[in-house]
């Protein structure tokens, strides 16, 4: 693929400036025509109204953010995030997304089964399967840093995602965030893997700032950071993924606090020169 990168805002990036509307208006502003938002950005504009500002204005939309949280202690527990999984499907589907992003969850209460929660999540995303097939909504495990296997996702790696794709079959696939699986030593394999497999849902962008002063609010913007982004982004092409770079910056101390239309021109001149 040759030319300029196509890029899609994840709506994480502006949530602080911008609304569900007003990052759309700024993004075709910047001539970006790509965005992922978050399931509470979608219920305060409304569902409806999401889905007509995306299908008026043509946008193409790489994911939804997020489902998943599977593990939970009981059994009624764990339905009611299955319950809220299979909402969040039908938002992905009205909005015509590319895929539902999820956060599959850690370890629940006091438990120190982390083979035991990923049990949980393989489970989970089982039962919220057929409705997505149905739904034309492919499913998007997105790995996290292991930092976040307690509380957040107890799939840390491509390969973990990757091993649960193999059992449960088509329509699940990866979300690839440089943030989590940069520093990975089988990260060329793994994404060999998933392109083997055509399991490349999405591919997210940021960078990691050495020294972060916070792990979930102090994400870099693309090239002030340490992640090679060109060779990863070589890797997931070489894999027959193509779709947008989607920039996904949680930045509570620098870039949340700029204007919404000084982060697009700069998320665009990284892009261009650096990713």
């Amino acid at each position: 693929m040759k030319g300029p990168r196509a890029i899609s805002l994840n709506l994480a990036t502006t949530r602080q400036v911008w609304g569900f509307a007003e990052a759309v208006d700024g993004c075709l502003k910047a001539g970006i025509t790509a965005i992922s938002p978050w399931r509470d950005q979608i219920a305060a504009i409304g569902l409806n109204e999401a889905a007509r500002i995306v299908r008026d204005n043509k946008i193409q939309v790489t994911g939804v953010c997020r489902g998943g949280m599977f593990p939970a202690e009981t059994a009624a527990g764990r339905q009611a995030q299955i319950d809220d999984n299979l909402h969040a499907i039908d938002e992905a589907a009205a909005l015509n997304a590319d895929c539902l992003v999820l956060v599959v969850g850690g370890l629940p209460g006091s438990s120190k089964d982390l083979p035991g929660a990923r049990g949980m999540v393989s489970d989970g995303i089982a039962a919220m399967l057929p409705h997505a097939k149905a739904s034309g909504v492919k499913i998007a495990i997105e790995p996290l840093h292991p930092m976040y296997a307690a509380d957040r996702a107890c799939v840390n790696t491509i390969d973990q995602a990757l091993d649960i794709c193999e059992t449960l079959g088509e329509n699940v696939g990866v979300a690839i965030d440089v943030y989590h699986v940069w520093w990975d030593p089988r990260l060329a394999g793994a994404i060999a893997r998933a392109g083997r497999m055509n399991r490349i849902f999405a591919h997210h962008i940021c960078d990691w700032l050495a020294p972060t002063k916070d792990m979930l609010l102090d994400r870099g913007m693309m090239g002030d950071g340490v992640i090679d982004l060109p060779a990863i982004r070589k890797m997931i092409e070489d894999a027959g993924f193509y779709g947008p770079q989607e920039v996904e910056i949680f930045s509570q101390d620098n870039w949340w606090k700029r204007p919404g239309d000084e982060v697009l021109a700069v998320i665009k001149e990284r892009v261009a020169t650096v990713c």
